[in-house]
């Protein structure tokens, strides 16, 4: 597997082997002793797959307290995935970074705990699948608008397809301190 640092540490871009011939491929989404070796530590907990169509966009979405680590990729389609440092006291609060993933790139994003996480579909449809450090609780389910203007996110589609939540979702600015996590060296 390789890894590539995105412009927020802490978020990685993974790349696995893939082992392919005329009968399809084959490659190791997950191993253990590899994320170690590639400083991810953590045990995963809760495993979920959404199905979405194009202009679908879920996010930013977040959990505090009891954060969720999230390793995604795509099994079948396109999206364009966005993490955004959210963490106070972060030196790079408000900062955000975006990977393509794809059914043919097999591209995983690592976004860690304190990070807020979407994305959007830009294929015909696409499948997702995440895997979480916490279990979902509602209880500490938040969001952040997805087009806040003062994080500036360069989404594919001007108007996406969103739910309620999504719509509704507050700025960053209007988001209780408490209701955020704190960067911790």
């Amino acid at each position: 597997m390789k890894s590539t640092p995105t412009s927020l540490p802490g978020v990685l871009v993974i790349e696995p082997k893939v082992f392919g011939d005329s009968r399809g491929f084959f490659y190791e989404s997950y191993n253990e002793k590899v994320f170690r070796e590639l400083g991810i530590e953590r045990r995963f907990v809760q495993s979920n797959v959404s199905r979405s169509s194009r202009g679908v966009l879920r996010g930013l979405h977040y959990q505090w307290p009891r954060p969720q680590g999230k390793l995604v990729s795509v099994l079948e389609g396109e999206v364009y995935d966005v993490a955004v440092d959210i963490r106070t006291g972060s030196p790079t609060f408000g900062q955000w970074t975006a990977t393509m993933l794809t059914a043919e790139n097999h591209r995983h994003f690592w976004i860690p705990e304190g990070f807020a996480h979407g994305f959007c579909v830009v294929s015909d449809y696409a499948t997702f699948s995440y895997q979480c450090t916490e279990l979902y609780e509602p209880s500490a389910d938040a969001g952040i608008r997805w087009n806040d203007p003062a994080l500036g996110i360069d989404w594919p589609v001007s108007e996406p397809t969103l739910s309620n939540k999504d719509m509704n979702a507050p700025l960053l600015a209007d988001v209780p301190a408490e209701r955020l996590p704190e960067f911790a060296d």
